[in-house]
């Protein structure tokens, strides 16, 4: 079995990277920048006993996202499973909001997904198998001030989550996303205390997550144990209430 994970340097992508090595796949670790942690996450695959290759690219590009694709299916064969998790934030209130900062956002958290997926699936269409896992959010399903564009990137996975699966489920293809919450990320340590402190009060576990409580979802997903599971939003978020 082999898996691709973008963004899977750190956080939720690099535990889900060796997740999916303890259950026995071959993993493609895509990054952006961060060479040295995605060799980390490397070192953790092979030490499983699983083959592991990283590659490097920005996914929001076109032309960086088939190399992704090719490279990949070059070094380990076809892909079985894609995790879309690459993501990106550039808050702010709408009224201050350039275009550029919209439009970086839909491109790499929802362009991106869109455009891998379409590079996949002629293989998973061959073999009749497969597994998309899209990371969305749930500022994707409640909203939230100062993130039009990160809320509108993670919504329009959902849609694009439900309508794939419709597609391609008569191949025995299944796509789902899901949707953590605020979880101890690169992303969340930009919160000071007084926010964490906020955000607790509206978690009901009173607590935030932790990278690895997601991924085993996500791995949960990319397994046997779900092949009757698809065009499902499954939310990580210990309970939050926005």
């Amino acid at each position: 079995m082999i898996a691709l994970v973008t963004g899977a340097s750190r956080g939720i992508g690099a535990e889900t990277a060796v997740r999916l090595a303890a259950q026995g796949f071959d993993v493609a670790v895509n990054f952006r920048h961060s060479e040295a942690a995605a060799r980390a996450v490397e070192k953790k695959i092979r030490s499983r006993g699983q083959k592991a290759v990283l590659v490097q690219g920005d996914v929001s590009s076109p032309q960086d996202a088939a190399r992704i694709v090719a490279e990949t299916t070059r070094e380990l064969g076809v892909i079985d499973t894609l995790v879309n998790n690459a993501g990106v934030t550039e808050d702010g209130l709408m009224l201050r909001m350039s275009d550029d900062q919209f439009v970086q956002v839909l491109e790499t958290n929802l362009v991106a997904a869109f455009r891998l997926a379409r590079l996949v699936l002629p293989g998973m269409l061959k073999k009749k198998q497969g597994r998309i896992i899209n990371l969305s959010s749930v500022a994707g399903l409640y909203g939230n001030a100062g993130q039009v564009n990160y809320a509108a990137a993670k919504a329009g996975l959902i849609g694009f989550t439900k309508s794939l699966a419709k597609e391609v489920g008569s191949r025995n293809i299944t796509v789902n996303a899901v949707a953590p919450g605020l979880i101890q990320t690169d992303m969340s340590a930009a919160l000071n205390e007084e926010q964490i402190r906020h955000v607790k009060g509206r978690i009901a576990l009173g607590r935030l997550g932790r990278p690895e409580e997601v991924a085993e979802v996500i791995c949960f997903l990319a397994s046997d144990a779900a092949s009757y599971v698809t065009a499902q939003v499954i939310e990580v978020s210990g309970g939050i209430s926005l």
